[in-house]
């Protein structure tokens, strides 16, 4: 109680409230969408944790599986840093990335920074959830080493880059999806918005949650809602997808 105030008196109900209730009709009864999750492992189950975390029903639909592959590590002293866009190129690199450990590292965003630190790498710039961004922000004299999926290994002219595929993220050919009725779908990437345009049926009600502009215009049209994430990272599409999956029931 505050000093000095006296308490107010509850107020009786008078006979013009039950009127008042009448024309505002019931309140909202809300209930939670499922969140399909098309990512691969390991980014998946963290995917999922954070989910849950928040209060979210996750429903793990993987469309790819990330292998490592052979790759030939060029001579390290050509290059003034590495590059990475992905926490699976620490992950699947194997035991030729150890001669890089010297170099800084440039990452992408936070996630992919953290993985390069768990396995001795310093990391030097941390960007946004864009790599074109990244690119744009570091000087023209490095000379890096972009370790990268094989989808990757061509997407950057950039004369200062040398793309070296060490992993290959490998569609799920008998990925099947469940029931997408009145369900939110987390998009990571426009290679699994492509996929998922291929295997859904886009009339039915579902929205998409994709992690960048790119990612949501390749989910094709005809979905009840698309909405993409104001910064490339997965906190970020959570939160969004957790405004998405709570939502008013129909009546």
């Amino acid at each position: 109680m505050v000093c000095g105030r006296r308490p107010r008196r509850a107020r009786r109900p008078g006979p013009g409230d039950a009127c008042r209730s009448a024309r505002r009709g019931p309140s909202p009864v809300y209930r939670m969408k499922p969140l399909i999750l098309l990512r691969s492992e390991p980014g998946l189950s963290e995917t999922a944790e954070r989910a849950r975390s928040l209060g979210l029903e996750p429903i793990a639909c993987p469309l790819f599986e990330v292998i490592a592959r052979d790759w030939q590590a060029p001579a390290r002293g050509a290059f003034t840093g590495l590059l990475l866009t992905s926490a699976n190129a620490v992950r699947h690199g194997g035991p030729a990335l150890a001669p890089y450990r010297p170099l800084p590292v440039h990452a992408v965003g936070e996630a992919t920074a953290e993985a390069a630190r768990g396995a001795g790498f310093t990391v030097a710039t941390v960007g946004n959830g864009d790599a074109a961004s990244l690119l744009e922000s570091l000087p023209d004299e490095l000379r890096l080493l972009h370790l990268c999926g094989t989808h990757r290994a061509s997407g950057s002219d950039d004369p200062r880059v040398l793309n070296i595929p060490v992993y290959e993220a490998r569609t799920v050919e008998a990925a099947s999806l469940p029931d997408l009725s009145d369900t939110v779908i987390a998009v990571h990437s426009a290679r699994a918005g492509r996929r998922l345009a291929e295997l859904a049926c886009t009339s039915q009600r579902a929205a998409i949650c994709a992690i960048s502009k790119a990612a949501a215009l390749a989910c094709g049209t005809g979905w009840e809602r698309v909405e993409w994430a104001d910064r490339p990272d997965d906190s970020r599409l959570l939160a969004l997808a957790a405004r998405l999956c709570h939502t008013a029931a129909d009546r």
